[in-house]
């Protein structure tokens, strides 16, 4: 395999790819778990469409911010961009037209979505905020990357309207599982963003990129994080106690040990200790993705 594709798969995020197709995965699943039939040619165009939408977010978030990552020294698997754009790699022209090729294709699957006789007006809606997240999230003159609210919004688009977007594709209607079941996801996913921007805070700061945690500082951050995880793990909880299914609801507790985990080491870090910022930021990947996929495997399994 060359190099040149080697740094496009680099800066595609395979990771982050896969966490958007175990979201999608979960809408389908509520919808399966509530009897309907997966209709599997319109599933494959959806997961389709959430894919192409996050390469787009990945490609203008390396074009717009790589002046500024090129110069982050504790750049990590997770966070600091990927690493593929500069001097002697890929060129920050052919990350647009990456991008611009991307936001081509998006528009004729959205196309194919709405002509296809499932475009609801909810559908419409969550299509158009999806979209519009991810594309400002780094883009001017929004980037809400540098406003405080892209982790939050990123945080929605991925663990709300994904997960909602899959679910109307094959149900047409909204249901309460469906809050019930991503509310505590978006608490683990603002955590996990969170652990992201420690590693890059320094550099942050030095060119002025207002983060959520640039704006709170780093000892808020701390302790946004670990309300966050709890946060996220009593809402499960509270969803028990209000309809969703102690069958689904039990088996996300298998991940409690792993939300402990990432609590404690952010409050070493917090007390002195040497941070392991690629440690830190696996666990934080492992908690989000093993809440998700227990939940998504119960629905689909039930």
């Amino acid at each position: 395999m060359s190099r040149s594709v080697l740094l496009f798969l680099r800066m595609s995020r395979p990771l982050f790819l896969a966490g958007g197709a175990l979201m999608f995965a979960l809408g389908a699943g509520i919808s399966n778990y509530l009897g309907r039939d997966i209709d599997w040619g319109l599933y494959l165009l959806g997961q389709l469409y959430v894919t192409v939408l996050q390469l787009s977010a990945h490609y203008l978030n390396e074009y717009f911010d790589s002046p500024v990552d090129q110069r982050n020294s504790n750049r990590t698997p997770f966070s600091g961009g990927s690493g593929a754009v500069g001097e002697g790699k890929i060129p920050r022209n052919t990350v647009l037209l990456a991008a611009l090729t991307t936001l081509t294709i998006l528009a004729s699957l959205t196309v194919l979505l709405i002509g296809s006789g499932h475009g609801s007006p909810l559908l419409v809606l969550v299509i158009t905020l999806g979209f519009l997240g991810a594309f400002f999230y780094s883009s001017p003159p929004v980037r809400l990357v540098s406003s405080g609210y892209g982790e939050l919004t990123t945080s929605i688009v991925v663990a709300n309207l994904v997960p909602i977007f899959s679910f109307l594709l094959q149900n047409g209607d909204f249901h309460q599982l469906l809050a019930m079941t991503t509310f505590p996801l978006t608490a683990f996913h603002l955590a996990m963003m969170l652990v992201f921007e420690f590693p890059d805070y320094a550099t942050d700061i030095k060119y002025n990129k207002r983060t959520l945690l640039v704006r709170i500082g780093w000892e808020r951050g701390m302790v946004l994080h670990n309300s966050l995880i709890l946060g996220g793990f009593l809402l499960i909880g509270a969803a028990a106690s209000f309809g969703l299914p102690l069958p689904i609801a039990l088996p996300a507790f298998l991940s409690f040990p792993v939300g402990l985990l990432q609590i404690w080491q952010m409050r070493r870090i917090a007390a002195g200790a040497r941070p392991n910022w690629r440690a830190l930021g696996l666990t934080a990947v492992a908690l989000f993705g093993s809440v998700g996929y227990l939940l998504a495997f119960t629905y689909w399994i039930r």
